[in-house]
């Protein structure tokens, strides 16, 4: 049925329904919501996850697959990259989490370029590393790069460099980093 509207007038000039019209119109209506069928609400389109039920006009909405998995992670959060390339080096966070880097490693600058706040890259150093220098910097248009703790960037050993990602805005990013050195330990 359609809506049956209420005429309403000008205030106190009695060009409205009666009162008796009025609750009349009012109670066709609301008895139009209450019988509501199936066929009012033939319109909705489901597709998986959503399902209408033709008969009930029902609609259901379930989370097939809500769990999150390794294998559902984005590369960034899943992937080792790997170079024997000597100097500088790109490293982008949006395509692995892990970066083995071996060779000749005189002076480099490492730049991590595309990281996301509360990102954490482990960059691991090894081959021959005398007297390396290794500066970080990042394609932030402004970025504050703070080191944390004691442990200063070893020649004579194998290097783990683990950087987070603290605040990603690019004229204000802040991107801090720790070092330490890689031992072999051989207790189980």
């Amino acid at each position: 049925m359609a809506q049956e509207n209420i005429t309403i007038g000008a205030a106190n000039q009695g060009g409205g329904d009666s009162l008796f019209a009025a609750f009349t119109k009012v109670q066709n209506n609301f008895t139009d919501l209450y019988t509501d069928d199936a066929g009012d609400v033939g319109s909705i389109t489901a597709t998986a996850p959503i399902a209408r039920d033709s008969a009930t006009g029902a609609v259901t909405i379930s989370l097939l697959d809500d769990g999150v998995t390794h294998a559902k992670l984005e590369p960034r959060y899943t992937a080792k990259a790997t170079s024997t390339g000597t100097g500088s080096q790109n490293l982008d966070a949006s395509t692995a989490t892990t970066f083995l880097l071996t060779g000749n490693v005189a002076t480099a600058t490492l730049t991590i370029q595309n990281m996301k706040l509360g990102q954490v890259i482990d960059i691991q150093m090894t081959g021959t590393l005398s007297s390396a220098a290794i500066t970080l910097a990042t394609n932030f248009s402004s970025t504050t790069i703070n080191k944390i703790g004691a442990t200063d960037f070893d020649t004579s050993e194998k290097n783990l460099i683990q950087v987070v990602c603290v605040d990603d805005t690019d004229a204000a990013a802040i991107i801090n980093y720790s070092v330490g050195k890689i031992t072999a330990d051989t207790t189980p």
